[in-house]
């Protein structure tokens, strides 16, 4: 059984008992959050494409930790203008796990 979730504005493709990173969410550490847009379910047998997302289906997870990506650099340079800028990124994730969906 999996499903396709609607979390922070992008989607992703979740089955049950499964860890997810996702961007980082308003949720404490240890507790169980739910995601009201399943945008569709497939059990094995049926799927049910929501328009735009299921009604009463709902999936819920727990948030096992906040944490930093990897850095990414962002050189800019322009050639014979003696211009150079280099910049580190660091995005902030969540990890949750998919303990329940339906």
């Amino acid at each position: 059984m999996f499903a396709v979730v609607d979390i922070a504005g992008q989607q992703f493709n979740v089955e049950e008992n499964s860890k997810y990173y996702v961007p980082k969410l308003e949720a404490e550490v240890d507790k169980e959050i739910t995601f009201d847009k399943v945008l569709l379910l497939n059990d094995g047998k049926k799927t049910q494409i929501g328009a735009p997302s299921l009604e009463g289906i709902k999936v819920t997870a727990k948030v096992l930790e906040h944490l930093k990506d990897d850095k990414v650099i962002v050189f800019k340079k322009k050639r014979r203008k003696s211009y150079k800028v280099k910049k580190g990124h660091r995005q902030q994730l969540t990890q949750i796990e998919v303990t329940k969906i339906g």
